[in-house]
């Protein structure tokens, strides 16, 4: 049985063998990307154009919109979408725009409606697209409602995760998740429920993040709570090549990544006892930093904004029973572990920061990574040949 705060039960799912890899292979001589790709406008332009365009985007969790005409809104590429679950339960993203002409239907971030109606002259429509109501536009002999649903986005869930593709060539979200196979099952990400979510704005290109994200190798220096829980140099890596990458670190035994360093909630699955002692941490490119621990999850969605600025929203994610058990013994408390990161996410902003600072300087020429960078050099890697 999994160590937790008492005995209490846990989701009921069949456990998964999680595959683990102790060996890779680094590229020796690999140096960090030039200057340029940090910096340049021109270059960020075509990041959107070519990678944040055309592949799967995540832009947010099922659970964000667990009732009818539950809505959020997403940027992706400097386009604004409407992510909307309609009365049947069918989860929809369209274009935030009216077919009037071309306003702005929805400003708020989030919110409830029975149906979608733009601020301008009030065409109307239903949370499945189709548009209602146009105010005196039965005056036009020729005008027909059914031309002039809203626009649609390619939208996916893998995982419970929601995801948008504004290219037409892509494969499907199914074949492109479809190498991880049932990898992430035993952490039930499409039942969780986020209990938290902060919003930064970090002013540091969005790869230092993912490159920062990658390595523990400063982790020593740079987290020394973190390092206490979770041995730095404790590190595995069983994805290391791709679009997917990452891999294990180890946690202290009866420990749990969070400011008590005790278990915080119910076990979000069924892992049996050896794997209750691994914190997992992969990058999904070209925006999801998904972190799982034993008794909740941790996401990171990036939006880039500039060279030299990336949004982040960070959710942690929760077992849904996790706040009604009553047993004396156990004790819900998200914030042990909300509190815990949101200490080290800015200990790496900042870090990331101090990068871009840096990088920025004339000074400045690519440098060489070391054996434990092996995930961010991969990470340039695929980033390479896909903006080529």
């Amino acid at each position: 049985m999994p160590h937790t705060a008492c005995e209490v039960p846990v989701i009921q799912t069949k456990a998964v063998p999680i595959f683990r890899k102790t060996t890779e292979t680094f590229r020796a001589g690999a140096r960090t990307l030039p200057q340029r790709y940090f910096v340049s406008p021109e270059i960020f332009a075509e990041e959107q154009e070519k990678i944040f365009f055309r592949q799967w985007v995540l832009v947010g969790h099922q659970s964000q919109i667990a009732e009818a005409g539950d809505y959020f809104t997403a940027e992706v590429s400097g386009e604004s979408f409407i992510i909307v679950r309609d009365k049947h339960g069918a989860i929809h993203g369209f274009y935030n725009l009216c077919r009037h002409r071309g306003s702005r239907l929805i400003e708020n971030t989030k919110g409830q409606c029975a149906a979608i109606q733009c601020p301008y002259h009030a065409w109307t429509y239903a949370l499945d697209g189709r548009l209602l109501g146009a105010p005196h536009m039965d005056e036009m002999l020729e005008f027909n409602k059914a031309e002039y649903p809203l626009k649609p986005a390619r939208l996916g869930l893998w995982e419970g995760f929601i995801f948008l593709n504004l290219g037409d060539a892509t494969a499907s979200l199914e074949k492109w998740f479809e190498p991880l196979g049932r990898k992430f099952s035993p952490w039930n990400l499409a039942a969780l429920r986020s209990a938290k979510r902060i919003e930064y704005d970090v002013r540091a290109n969005w790869k230092l993040i993912f490159q920062n994200y990658s390595e523990c190798y400063h982790c020593l220096g740079m987290h020394p709570e973190l390092s206490k829980i979770s041995p730095y140099d404790s590190a595995e890596n069983d994805l290391t090549e791709g679009p997917f990458l990452g891999g294990f670190m180890r946690i202290a035994s009866d420990k749990s990544l969070t400011m008590s360093g005790n278990a915080c909630a119910l076990p979000v699955g069924n892992f049996g006892n050896e794997d209750f002692r691994f914190v997992f941490y992969y990058s999904i490119f070209p925006n999801m930093l998904l972190s799982l621990h034993p008794d909740y999850a941790m996401v990171h969605q990036l939006e880039p904004q500039s060279p030299e600025r990336t949004l982040i929203f960070c959710d942690w994610f929760f077992n849904p029973e996790a706040a009604g058990v009553t047993d004396p013994g156990y004790k819900f408390d998200p914030d042990d572990a909300v509190e815990f990161w949101d200490m080290v996410n800015k200990q790496d902003w900042h870090v990331c920061e101090l990068s871009q600072r840096g990088i920025a300087s004339r000074a400045y020429e690519p440098g060489p990574y070391s054996a434990r960078e092996s995930i961010p050099a991969a990470w340039d890697d695929y980033y390479l040949r896909q903006i080529r």
